[in-house]
């Protein structure tokens, strides 16, 4: 049997979900987590390396002869140095799409946050204090309805359209920024990115980050966007700066922030968006709901066996 490494098991199970779909095609050595300066050396004389967040660079390819597939629990793939994986004939299979429903999902449930309240009333609850009201009901933070609210869409990929379908059930208005043209042109209204922001009740991020997207949202844009609206981002932190949302949320130019990404991860102590009033930040979690784990570690198993198999797919190799 071929040799095998994961490096970094406990990003993507904590015992919940079974690699053993993995571990049963290659000897595999599984770690749960690896520092950068160690994975040249886990790595050692193995030909196959799974990975989700490690950095596998030139130096790794360079120290690791051996190496010629690497696997991303991922859809992306920045943490391989694709033209050293290039240089050396390898191959880097990532998994694209495994998570747009979970991803959209978690977009509606930060909106729902803000829109809803429910986390808020069931405090309220809990504490016993519905147990004083003279009323049978209880007006505390404010609720709004979606029905007829204005969704922009920035960005229009799997996730994009999937947020759109949601949108459309709750009787939303639908706006569409994105540099491709999609395939369903006719029936989505679609704007410029400064259209939207003045428009939109509420702006939510699906795009890629590229040299082209990042700090797309910033004090400028920040500016265009209603004093009502609510911002939310769950693609790529480096998608906003931070800095300028912060700014807008003390001032409030805008009414709320909502995210399941940040620029650095975990969240640093110096994080601008770290108590922020009016902002709601999940641990990048979007994609990780056990069937969508699961889906993940099934997907990158037919990546895998695809290589085994002399029948490539999913490289990102150009």
């Amino acid at each position: 049997m071929k040799k095998a490494v994961i490096l970094d098991a406990d990003t993507v199970t904590d015992g919940d979900v079974s690699l053993e779909p993995l571990t049963s095609l290659c000897d595999t050595e599984v770690y749960g987590y690896t520092k950068p300066e160690q994975v040249a050396e886990r790595v050692g004389d193995a030909e196959i390396v799974l990975t989700n967040k490690c950095l596998i660079t030139k130096e790794v390819f360079e120290r690791c002869p051996n190496l010629k597939y690497v696997g991303v629990f991922a859809t992306g793939y920045n943490n391989v140095d694709t033209e050293a994986a290039k240089a050396r004939g390898a191959v880097v299979s990532n998994v694209p799409g495994y998570s747009t429903n979970s991803v959209a999902q978690h977009t509606f449930a930060l909106i729902l946050y803000h829109y809803s309240s429910v986390s808020r009333y069931a405090e309220y609850t809990g504490r016993g204090e519905w147990c004083f009201s003279k009323l049978f009901t209880h007006f505390g933070p404010p609720l709004f309805e979606l029905s007829g609210k204005t969704i922009g869409i920035v960005g229009y990929g799997a996730i994009g359209k999937a947020v759109k379908r949601i949108a459309e059930a709750f009787g939303m208005k639908i706006l569409v920024h994105t540099r491709s043209v999609p395939s369903d042109r006719g029936e989505i209204e679609l704007v410029s990115l400064e259209e939207l922001l003045r428009r939109s009740d509420i702006v939510t991020l699906h795009c890629p980050l590229t040299k082209e997207t990042e700090k797309l949202i910033n004090a400028e844009t920040l500016k265009l966007m209603k004093p009502t609206a609510l911002l939310i981002n769950t693609s790529r932190g480096g998608v906003i700066d931070e800095r300028a949302v912060r700014q807008a949320l003390d001032r409030e130019t805008i009414a709320g922030f909502g995210a399941d990404v940040l620029t650095v991860e975990p969240m640093s102590k110096d994080c601008p968006l770290l108590g922020a009033k009016n902002c709601w930040i999940t641990p990048h979690i979007a994609w990780a709901p056990l069937e969508t784990r699961i889906r993940l570690i099934g997907l990158v198993r037919e990546n895998l066996l695809g290589y085994l198999n002399g029948k490539i797919i999913n490289n990102v190799v150009k």
